[in-house]
């Protein structure tokens, strides 16, 4: 979808759930220098796992940042909210025109399988696509930070390609970058999301007034054998490109459902 004017450079909004502070957005920004007119828009303190979640009951508040890119700086804003706010309030509100194009990230830990459900990062190029723009989240596959620098390159490649051809209506991509030097690289897989789980537990513990407080802990589980899985891809090396929508209808059951009684 392109919504901008044909004679002005597309604009294109930065966002992503671990804070605008955040190395990930640093490097994601810097990375697309030149591809546009570059916008930031993203939470002043992090958001990770907060998936969807939008802000009803309070205000949510925007304050201009200094934020660069090696060209100079950018208009960038912070805002009390989550990754879902901040592209409502950016689109509706602060930027200046329709962005032709979302991109969220570059998330620190992976958006992998069930992961997608709780990302905020995902959550934030999902907002986007139901507000009919072209979107993309970029996670590296590394929990404890990692060099995002060969992501960012990755990044740069997949966003210039959709800027030319466009995604299809409804239509997101969920891209994963696997930690590892380029050369380690093997290239790039369009893949399906894994079948996943967490086997979680919370640990039972007591505060300095003796009150009892619980801490969810778990362990990730991969139920999908499949060759084509974003599990997979970053098992082998390659950057995950997966297109996800919003439209969460499993389509191949409604005739069978359909045939049921349900009298």
């Amino acid at each position: 979808m392109s919504t901008s004017n044909d004679d002005a450079p597309p604009l294109i909004l930065i966002c992503n759930d671990d804070g605008i502070d955040a190395r990930g957005i640093i490097a994601l920004a810097s990375a697309l220098d030149g591809l546009g007119e570059l916008w930031v828009v993203a939470p002043e303190a992090e958001q990770s796992a907060v998936g969807h979640a939008i802000t009803v009951r309070d205000p949510v508040r925007a304050h201009e940042y200094d934020f660069e890119v090696p060209s100079g700086p950018i208009a960038a804003y912070s805002v009390t909210g989550t990754p879902a706010d901040c592209i409502k309030l950016a689109v509706n509100q602060i930027l200046p025109r329709p962005p032709q194009l979302v991109v969220s990230g570059i998330n620190q830990g992976p958006n992998t399988a069930v992961n997608v459900l709780y990302s905020g990062t995902v959550s934030a190029a999902t907002e986007a696509s139901i507000l009919g723009i072209d979107a993309i989240a970029f996670s590296l596959c590394r929990w404890d930070g990692g060099d995002f620098e060969v992501a960012g390159r990755f990044a740069r490649q997949i966003t210039a390609r959709v800027l030319r051809g466009g995604l299809p209506p409804g239509i997101l991509l969920n891209v994963n970058i696997p930690a590892k030097p380029a050369a380690a690289i093997n290239g790039m897989r369009v893949t399906r999301q894994a079948r996943s789980r967490w086997e979680e537990s919370f640990k039972e513990r007591t505060d300095p007034f003796d009150r009892k407080y619980y801490w969810l802990s778990g362990t990730f589980v991969n139920l999908d054998e499949g060759d084509n899985t974003d599990l997979a891809a970053i098992e082998d090396d390659y950057v995950s490109i997966t297109p996800i929508q919003h439209d969460l209808t499993a389509h191949q059951h409604l005739d069978g459902l359909r045939r049921w009684s349900w009298e």
